[in-house]
């Protein structure tokens, strides 16, 4: 149907597909500009700002604010770092403000100044390395959940902030450790790789890649006795098994876990495992990797609260 209102159906699907935003740009050939015009005057649509239009006249929804912030960003803009990965389903994030990666040979879009005032910040990062391996087939469109944390950790205002993104994207599974590895090896220069590698590290081999030195050196920092480190024991059924730490005077384990534990099959062979330690009479602690390396305060703490417990004495 075409006459005032220009090609009915194809403005509906349009505005349908993003959130009610559009680009006068978009609307353009399909709507006479009087028309456009008067839907605005008439309060049937808002302006959002230069260039932006909304097919309708509420507060913007949170699917409006990402369309808004791609769209007032320019050609080839899309959500990127904790945004992104918040739409790729990581839960936990801070929501505000959005981010939005742009290619490093353009600048961004000048309606970035003009946003609505129901609008949160929006901060604009530029990259010379944004492969299509990289982009996620979604809408509004933005960056794959590895490449998402990845850039998120880099962004971080913090080495904490950054290690707790990478454990939260991968203990909710929505990425792997290799998959972010894959996402490094194509970003040489990216910010903070080496703390993104170690952590990723942590998180994928619990104790395994948390090396003895460190653990020790936590115990040591924090005046705890030195435990046992990878100390062998029987189960109920005869199998061999290694605790990450033991102090055998006091009949504590600490388990420093990883990724993989998360798995149904692994966690329920953990639950059985940390039962028999307790039915034998030793107490048994449990540690994510990352919270090790992100939080040792807060490790050490508990670990000594424990000793306490079992009967330890601090000499000084």
């Amino acid at each position: 149907m075409r006459g005032l209102l220009g090609d009915v159906d194809e403005l509906e699907w349009l505005a349908f597909g993003q959130a009610g935003v559009v680009t006068t740009a978009q609307v353009t050939g399909l709507l006479a500009e009087g028309a456009v015009r008067g839907l605005v005057r008439s309060g049937r649509w808002r302006s959002l700002c230069r260039g932006l239009l909304l097919t309708g006249n509420g507060r913007l929804t949170r699917d409006q604010q990402l369309w808004v912030a791609v769209l007032a960003t320019g050609p080839g803009a899309v959500l990127a770092g904790v945004t992104a990965a918040a739409e790729g389903g990581v839960r936990g994030l801070r929501p505000d403000p959005l981010h939005v990666l742009v290619p490093a040979a353009r600048r961004a879009g000048r309606n970035l100044g003009g946003l609505p005032l129901d609008m949160p910040g929006v901060v604009v990062h530029r990259t010379t390395a944004l492969p299509a391996e990289h982009r996620q087939r979604a809408r509004p469109p933005r960056t794959t959940t590895a490449r998402s944390v990845v850039d998120a950790a880099s962004w971080a205002t913090s080495a904490r902030e950054a290690q707790l993104v990478l454990a939260a994207a991968c203990q909710q599974r929505r990425v792997t450790p290799s998959e972010i590895g894959q996402v490094l090896a194509l970003m040489p220069r990216v910010r903070r790789r080496q703390l993104i590698r170690q952590a990723v590290a942590d998180i994928a081999g619990g104790a395994e890649a948390l090396s003895e030195l460190d653990f020790v050196r936590l115990c040591e920092r924090h005046g705890l006795p030195r435990p046992d480190l990878q100390h062998p024991r029987r189960d109920a059924e005869g199998r061999r098994r290694w605790l990450d730490a033991y102090w055998r005077e006091w009949r504590l384990h600490a388990e420093v876990d990883g990724a993989h534990h998360m798995d149904a099959r692994q966690w329920a062979d953990d639950m059985r495992r940390q039962n028999a330690v307790w039915t034998e009479g030793d107490r048994i602690l449990r540690f994510p990797a990352w919270l090790v390396r992100a939080r040792p305060d807060e490790v050490a703490g508990t670990l000594r609260r424990a000793l306490l417990a079992a009967g330890w004495r601090p000499t000084c």
